[in-house]
């Protein structure tokens, strides 16, 4: 799991991601990190329907997908 979870982060940190939530909501962000533990991603300039924060924490358990393209 935490070979995963580094893997995740150096193919994935810095580029654009869109994370779909429940309720429907999808949210577009930069990908910073994911949490060893599996409890959250640390994100930057979040993307939502109220404005944009600077920088946030997804907690897992909310997230039903997530994707970005690669290079």
């Amino acid at each position: 799991e935490s070979l995963s979870a580094s893997l995740r982060e150096i193919v994935a940190r810095g580029r654009p991601t869109r994370f779909s939530l429940r309720a429907g909501v999808c949210v577009d962000a930069v990908f910073g990190a994911a949490d060893v533990e599996a409890v959250a991603f640390q994100v930057d300039a979040l993307q939502t329907p109220l404005g944009v924060q600077a920088a946030a924490l997804l907690r897992y358990s909310d997230v039903l997908a997530y994707s970005f393209l690669l290079d």
